[in-house]
């Protein structure tokens, strides 16, 4: 336990990456993995990650990440998108996965499939993407807690446009569209931010116990 929290006090946001520093390809896959392994709602996974190290493409995000550099300072910047298109389709195909990976029987999970199935077929278009977008967030912080594991450094991003995104990374003929963005890396050596102690709330005022 002392050891992740240690962890989780070194993390920090980066404001600034050594751009001589790259991830190795055992690291990058260790945060594939660790996107992958995200606990989602009903299991369905409706998120996407885009992994980008292309440093001309990533210089082009700047002007859409309201000036941010660390997006083409960093390694590599990962791109969390949710899916446009959640339909009977898409929820069908996971109950296959699940069938093929598990052997569960039709007759078992065909309810729950019929149940998914009609409850998105009567959900607003942005009610799922929502839904999908809290999806999202959970893997966003998955990542940032491995990253902090595994020594990598990162610095989470709301502040972009995600349409401008979304067309430098031809996201649309995927149908997807991005939610967030994951700048990581190694950070900085004069990266002031690094040695600032952390300002939380005390534990006292963060956390109600109840017995």
């Amino acid at each position: 336990m002392g050891d992740s929290i240690e962890r989780l006090e070194w993390r920090y946001a980066v404001k600034k990456f050594d751009t001589e520093e790259t991830l190795t390809e055992e690291q990058v896959d260790r945060l594939i993995r660790a996107f992958n392994l995200t606990a989602t709602s009903y299991g369905l996974q409706p998120i996407r990650l885009v992994v980008l190290q292309n440093k001309d493409i990533q210089e082009s995000l700047i002007p859409h990440t309201y000036g941010q550099k660390q997006v083409a300072q960093a390694s590599h910047v990962l791109v969390i998108c949710i899916e446009t298109l959640i339909d009977k389709e898409y929820i069908t195909q996971y109950f296959e996965r699940v069938k093929t990976i598990r052997g569960t029987s039709d007759q078992i999970l065909s309810p729950f499939k019929n149940e998914l199935v009609n409850n998105f077929e009567v959900k607003h278009t942005e009610e799922i993407r929502q839904w999908a977008t809290n999806q999202a967030y959970l893997a966003m912080g998955n990542l940032l807690t491995v990253c902090a594991m595994e020594k990598i450094d990162a610095c989470p991003m709301e502040g972009f446009v995600p349409s401008a995104y979304d067309k430098a990374l031809d996201l649309q003929s995927r149908h997807l569209s991005s939610v967030l963005v994951l700048p990581v890396g190694k950070r900085a050596k004069d990266d002031m931010f690094s040695a600032m102690k952390k300002v939380r709330r005390d534990l006292r005022e963060s956390i109600i116990l109840i017995k």
